[in-house]
């Protein structure tokens, strides 16, 4: 079982940027569709992104497309999640997520089987 570390949350102005960083271990991503999501007090833990584990495609939720960019590096067994424009609405617990290559979609946090401890993202106004 792939092990995740999520790091790089914090507090960040409205408007600021930060990266946060999943560092797995045990086993290498590179055969892992990565993800990240969300989570707010009293509310489902949401979909943020996802980067499937070959061919570069990777998919968002639609209200984060153009401010928020997955990415993943599979050498340093590491994924990546750049928030850009960040609103007090993006405060929230992000996870860190890893699903095995053969399982179909990615939405769904059913789907995943591997999870960080989470990292508390908060942006103030």
């Amino acid at each position: 079982q792939v092990q995740l570390v999520e790091s790089g949350g914090g507090l960040v102005q409205t408007g600021g940027s930060l990266r946060l960083s999943c560092a797995a271990s045990r086993r290498t991503i590179s055969m892992y569709t990565m993800a990240w999501f969300r989570q707010t007090p009293g509310k489902e833990r949401e979909f943020v992104a996802a980067h499937w584990w070959s061919g570069g495609n990777t998919y968002y939720a639609d209200s984060l497309k153009g401010r928020f960019t997955i990415s993943r590096d599979n050498a340093k067994n590491t994924v990546y999640l750049q928030m850009n424009s960040l609103e007090p609405e993006d405060t929230a617990v992000y996870y860190c997520a890893a699903k095995n290559k053969d399982v179909v979609g990615v939405k769904s946090e059913r789907l995943y089987d591997a999870w960080g401890q989470g990292t508390q993202v908060t942006v103030s106004s």
